[in-house]
């Protein structure tokens, strides 16, 4: 079991995790900014529910490593801040703006009227337009199926999720669908980038297209037009319906799959399905301009907050695709190793894993590991 877990992180690097390799329209600071200075600082949003325990649990982790990150930490408000519209304030994302990388956990919108998504928030102040979710078996951790090996890539911030919606006349509503040849170009981009230097052999552009003929079009024409710019990296189009199917059947018939924004939303939780869920599913969203704001995706399970019982596992390897970012590979390598680790063995796992540990235990083994 050892060696297979060795075998994986060796090639974790390659084709696993999110990497500082952009393509040439974004800015390559991080890199520089981690030479330059002793302490990398990053912005933490601990989040809701459970998420301030598991964020505790990536800062110990973080600490035993000697990892190189100060934290700036910032929490959810309890006033609509005027300027965002939301519970998550200007100066909150201005610290992800200066600061170039940061941690998520869960955030869960407060109920109310006249603010927007905490999630939605973020994506669109800070223009993340693609969420990267490597989506691979873990070792010793077994589920229905063996050797998953996926990278989701969802466009982050248009088609159904662009929140233009109205009611025409009572009992009509309508909602409008947005797909632009900028967005579409730019996630595609990223997407064959991503193949090319994470040794990826294909690129699968998901869509329904032969139903919404003008917006998953435009998507496919924009996808078509990268792929000939990658002719190293197979190329093909599958309906939405279909590539469930096919996932289902058979995840090993996928390699990398870059979508719009509601496909991707869909995809990628049945991908973290296949691996044992949302709990064990690394995040990273990019931006323009160098910015990495890697997340918790799942959800702030309010009825186990504050009972020591949450599992880390998403935020610590969703906090080693940061490190990947900043090109700390050692210091992802040695965390990763370490958490994958503590799953394999089974002696230390938290109720969802089938285990009775609590939080602290399984981040003490984590870190005993280290």
């Amino acid at each position: 079991m050892a060696s297979q877990i060795m075998r994986r992180l060796a090639r974790s690097r390659g084709n696993g995790f999110f990497s500082s390799a952009n393509p040439s329209f974004l800015d390559q600071s991080l890199s520089s900014a981690a030479s330059e200075s002793n302490l990398i600082r990053a912005t933490l949003f601990p989040g809701d529910g459970i998420g301030p325990e598991i964020a505790e649990s990536v800062k110990e982790v973080f600490r035993v490593a000697d990892v190189p990150i100060e934290w700036e930490e910032h929490f959810v408000g309890t006033d609509i801040d005027p300027r965002t519209q939301s519970f998550l304030t200007w100066e909150s994302l201005e610290s992800v703006r200066q600061n170039k990388v940061g941690l998520k956990g869960p955030m869960a919108t407060p109920i109310g009227k006249g603010h927007r998504s905490l999630n939605l928030t973020l994506r669109k102040e800070l223009n993340l337009y693609a969420n990267v979710r490597p989506c691979y078996s873990l070792p010793g951790y077994k589920t229905k199926y063996d050797n998953v090996d996926l990278i989701t890539i969802r466009e982050n911030t248009e088609g159904e999720y662009s929140g233009l919606e109205h009611q025409v006349v009572k009992g009509v509503v309508e909602s409008l669908k947005i797909i632009t040849r900028q967005a579409s170009l730019r996630v595609a981009e990223y997407a064959f980038y991503y193949a090319k230097t994470h040794g990826r052999e294909r690129v699968s552009a998901i869509h329904k297209a032969n139903i919404m003929q003008k917006t998953d079009g435009l998507f496919l024409k924009c996808c078509r037009e990268v792929a000939g710019k990658y002719p190293e990296i197979k190329y093909e189009e599958v309906v939405i319906d279909n590539c469930c199917m096919m996932l289902v059947k058979n995840p090993a018939l996928f390699d990398v799959l870059v979508m719009p924004n509601l496909y991707g939303d869909i995809i990628s939780d049945l991908c973290a399905g296949l691996i044992g869920g949302l709990g064990l599913t690394p995040s990273c969203n990019i931006g323009e301009g160098g910015i990495a704001l890697a997340e918790a995706v799942h959800g702030s399970a309010p009825d186990i907050a504050g009972k020591n019982l949450a599992n880390p596992t998403a935020l610590l390897l969703s906090a080693v695709t940061m490190l990947r970012h900043l090109d700390f590979h050692d210091k992802a390598d040695k965390i990763q190793d370490a958490v994958l680790k503590t799953i394999a063995e089974g002696k230390y796992r938290t109720g969802d894993l089938g285990g009775n540990s609590t939080t602290t235990d399984f981040t003490k083994a984590i870190c005993d590991h280290l």
